[in-house]
C-alpha cells in the first residue's frame, strides 16, 4: 500500500489518498486519478530511495522537484556499518558474533549517532574496536556513517559542499564494498539528498501515516479485499485525527 500525504510544513498533516501497491506503476494511477490543478500545485515531493516511486513522480509530475527522506539514508549507513561487522565477526570468528564478542554485544552503540554518546559511551566504543576489529574496517565503516550523519545535517551550501567531499573522502579510504555501495547510492540520489538538505524537508509524516495503515492490517489479521482494506484505513484516520478546521 502506497500511502500520500501532505508534506507542507506550513499546516497540519493530511493523508490524501491511497494506492494499492508500491510501484510506480501505482504512483502513476493515482496521480492521474488527480484534477490537473491538483498536479500542477505540487512543487517537491518527498520519498523513500526508491527508483520506482522517483519514476513514478516524474512521469506523473514532471515540474516538481524530488526529495529523499534522510532518515532512510542513516538507515542504510548503519546497515553498511551491520553487514561489515557481520563480516569482520565472521573471518575473524567463523560465525555473525555471541556475547563472547565485543562488537557484537555493543552493537547497538555502533549505531547510535556519535553526537548522542556519553563520554563513557566513547571510552567503551574505543575499547570495543582496539579488541575486537584487529583490521579497523568496523571502525572505518562507523566513520563512514557519522561522515554521512554530518552531511545530512547541514543546510548551507558551502557546508553541504565541504561535507559532501569528507564522506566521500572517508568511503575512498574505507575502500570496501559496503562503504563503497552506499557512496554509490549516496552519488545516485545526490540531486533529491541536495533538494532534501537545503529545503529541510522529510516524510516523517507519511511514515506516521504507515504505522497507522499497518496497526489497521495488523488488527484485521489481513484483508483479502483491497477496496475494504483502504476504506478501514481511511474510516479510522477520519476517527483519530481530526482535521484542523474540524477542530476549531
Amino acid at each position: 500500500m502506497t500511502s500520500f500525504v501532505d508534506a507542507d510544513p506550513t499546516r497540519a498533516g493530511l493523508l490524501l489518498g491511497l494506492a494499492p501497491g508500491r510501484s510506480g506503476s501505482c504512483v502513476r494511477a493515482w496521480l492521474g486519478e488527480q484534477t490537473p490543478a491538483f498536479r500542477d500545485a505540487v512543487e517537491l515531493v518527498v520519498i523513500d530511495p526508491s527508483a520506482p516511486y522517483a519514476s513514478g513522480i516524474r512521469a506523473g509530475l514532471p515540474r516538481a522537484r524530488i526529495a529523499v527522506d534522510k532518515w532512510h539514508l542513516v538507515r542504510l549507513a548503519n546497515e553498511a556499518v551491520t553487514e561489515v561487522r557481520q563480516r569482520v565477526t565472521r573471518e575473524q570468528h567463523g560465525h555473525r558474533g555471541t556475547h563472547e564478542q565485543p562488537a557484537w554485544v555493543h552493537r547497538r552503540m555502533l549505531l547510535t549517532a556519535g553526537d548522542r554518546l556519553s563520554a563513557r559511551q566513547r571510552a567503551r566504543l574505543r575499547a570495543v574496536l582496539a579488541s575486537d576489529d584487529p583490521t579497523n574496517e568496523i571502525g572505518a565503516a562507523w566513520a563512514v556513517k557519522e561522515r554521512l550523519r554530518m552531511l545530512l545535517a547541514q543546510t548551507d551550501r558551502d557546508r553541504i559542499r565541504d561535507a559532501l567531499w569528507r564522506f566521500y573522502d572517508a568511503a575512498a579510504a574505507a575502500d570496501m564494498p559496503e562503504t563503497t555501495r552506499l557512496a554509490s547510492t549516496i552519488e545516485a540520489w545526490w540531486p533529491a539528498i541536495l533538494v532534501a538538505l537545503t529545503e529541510d524537508v522529510t516524510n516523517a509524516r507519511t511514515e506516521g501515516f504507515n504505522r497507522i495503515i499497518k496497526q489497521t492490517k495488523r488488527v484485521g489479521c489481513g484483508f483479502r479485499n483491497m477496496d475494504n482494506y483502504q476504506r478501514r484505513i481511511m474510516s479510522h484516520i477520519a476517527l483519530t485525527r481530526a482535521r484542523p478546521e474540524a477542530a476549531a
